[in-house]
């Protein structure tokens, strides 16, 4: 018992250690140098990330100006670095070269960059190159409703088998000539969906991840366990098989029209629970939440959002096959007896959807204004949206249709048919609150940097960029030039107080990509002319919305102070 203890105890606190600063692979350092120059020819381009990404799902092209490919090989991992990436070059001549990336975050989302480099010492001035887009996201049509079809089967199929087990097992014993088979059915129709498209979905993705072709299955089944998305996935499918198959076991055994259980249907009921709960918590472990600080809090609330989910809409589609089921003459009956019973869990599960939804919320948006100016908190409010019609129709039932069930004759009927009606729009809304849920899931959550844009002093963006800024009785004349995305920017603030230049301060910018979490960079100009402080990297990886703060510590004991403009980079 002690020795549980503790182990439970040090389960608990690893699980509430922060997480990792990004939830999205970074580049966070090349050799050679972005924009750098090197005066000899290297043998290999090194990217080192924020994460360790697989190099079978990594695209890297090094280029140069006339579209030439140089890499000798494919990208493989340092042996000294999980988190760098090595990619060989043939012997590369004077000039500058474009190295274009691509790579999977552990999360399963696409990330894309690119920068230049030069070998010199006559490189000559950087060329135009031609940058393929560095934009790229996970929320397609195709994988959005697979992944739809896979979690809505999931859940469908645990709140059935909850239903069927525990919610609605009285009615064969009070009710004559009634029966649970339908609901059987129905759990195993959609336990096999859901085996079926968990896998199919996989498939998809790393195809899209992989850039093959779906139907290249000896190319992609090597592939599936190469990420952590991948293995979450099939950790998923394992777990939900052996939740169907502990289903089955629990529903073979168990006899509804005996009022105490035996002690092999209570251990194969609580083994049909574990499962579900272990099959719950997967998803959590591989997306979002394991990447989100605390992340124990994170990973219990997404499960709480889970099973309660689950056991909602999995009930009401279970009321629906049991109103169908029934025969007409012991229809109201049998309905008295499942519905008061399952209002209960659906009151508790909505109020534990509430809130953990609300507190999850809290974790993933670093401000109040995210729910209206990103694409994942747009998406949170629709899904809010969608539930609240929900628990209206929910509310109906609970406060009208329940107790109309009681009377006699006309008025039982007519309930059970508004019943079948209410329950039913519920099933549909809920579901569609699930399809939101599934593109939530493929959007990264915006990043903790927005909750200092508050505090810009300008919003500017796309195309070169011309800001001033007035701060502590300093002039700050702030050039982006050319702001875009994946090419060496030139950074320029001209310093002045009371028209003249101000020499000998450290002027340091931070750059952080504003749309999703992927750390902050940070440089130091140069002072170029008086007062004029520059640095020329291509800081801004992806197209997207990126905060740039220029921090500035004047010569002598003057008080430092930092300026915030919010910048838009196109490709």
């Amino acid at each position: 018992m002690r020795r549980a203890g503790l182990i439970a105890a040090l389960v608990a606190v690893a699980l509430l250690l922060p997480a990792s600063a990004f939830a999205h692979a970074a580049l966070l350092r090349t050799v050679p140098e972005a924009s750098g120059t090197v005066n000899a020819a290297p043998r290999q381009v090194a990217l080192t990330y924020s994460e360790a990404v697989e190099p079978r799902f990594a695209i890297v092209s090094v280029t140069d100006a006339a579209g030439r490919q140089e890499t000798a090989g494919p990208p493989r991992r340092s042996p000294t670095d999980a988190d760098t990436l090595l990619v060989p070059l043939k012997h590369v001549g004077e000039g500058w070269y474009l190295v274009y990336w691509r790579a999977i975050s552990v999360d399963g989302h696409p990330v894309r960059g690119a920068f230049t480099f030069a070998v010199g010492p006559n490189a000559g001035p950087a060329p135009q190159f031609v940058i393929p887009s560095t934009s790229e996201t996970a929320a397609t049509p195709k994988l959005i409703t697979a992944r739809w079809i896979a979690f809505l089967s999931v859940m469908l199929s645990i709140g059935l088998l909850a239903l069927r087990l525990a919610i609605a097992r009285p009615v064969v014993r009070r009710v004559s000539g009634t029966h649970l088979r339908h609901v059987s059915i129905a759990f195993f129709v959609t336990a096999v969906v859901g085996l079926v498209a968990i896998p199919v979905y996989l498939l998809l993705a790393t195809a899209d991840f992989a850039l093959r072709s779906v139907f290249a299955i000896d190319a992609l089944l090597p592939l599936v366990r190469a990420s952590a998305f991948g293995r979450g996935y099939l950790d998923l499918e394992l777990c939900f098989a052996l939740f169907v198959v502990a289903g089955a076991v629990a529903i073979w055994v168990d006899r509804p029209d005996r009022e105490r259980r035996s002690v092999a249907e209570l251990l194969a009921f609580a083994g049909a629970a574990a499962a579900a709960a272990a099959t719950l918590l997967v998803p959590g472990a591989s997306g979002h939440p394991a990447q989100t600080s605390p992340r124990g809090l994170a990973l219990t609330l997404d499960w709480l959002h889970l099973a309660s989910g689950s056991l909602w809409i999995g009930g009401l589609a279970g009321l629906l096959v049991l109103w169908r089921s029934l025969p007409v003459a012991t229809r109201v009956t049998g309905l008295v007896v499942a519905v008061p019973r399952f209002s209960n869990v659906a009151l508790g599960s909505v109020l534990v959807l509430t809130g953990s939804g609300t507190v999850a919320a809290y974790l993933h948006l670093p401000t109040f204004s995210s729910l209206w100016q990103t694409s994942y908190g747009q998406a949170i409010l629709v899904k809010v949206g969608l539930l609240v019609v929900a628990v209206a129709l929910a509310s109906v039932n609970l406060l009208r249709t329940k107790p109309s069930l009681r009377a006699d004759g006309n008025v039982a009927v007519g309930a059970a048919r508004q019943l079948r009606r209410l329950v039913g729009g519920e099933v549909a809304i809920v579901a569609a609150a699930i399809f939101v849920a599934a593109i939530l899931s493929s959007l990264p959550p915006p990043s903790k940097a927005l909750a200092s844009v508050g505090n810009a002093s300008a919003r500017v963006g796309p195309g070169p960029v011309v800001a001033v800024a007035q701060k502590n009785g300093y002039r700050l004349q702030l050039r982006v030039t050319p702001n875009r995305a994946a090419v060496p920017n030139d950074f320029t603030v001209r310093l002045t107080r009371d028209g003249k230049p101000v020499r000998g301060a450290d002027v340091l910018i931070r750059v952080a990509m504003l749309d999703m979490e992927m750390g902050e960079q940070e440089y130091r100009l140069r002072e170029t002319a008086p007062g004029v402080y520059t640095h020329a990297a291509p800081a801004l990886v992806m197209v997207g919305h990126w905060g740039l703060s220029f921090d500035v510590t004047p010569r002598g004991s003057q008080q430092p102070f930092d300026v915030l403009i919010v910048d838009h980079a196109t490709g």
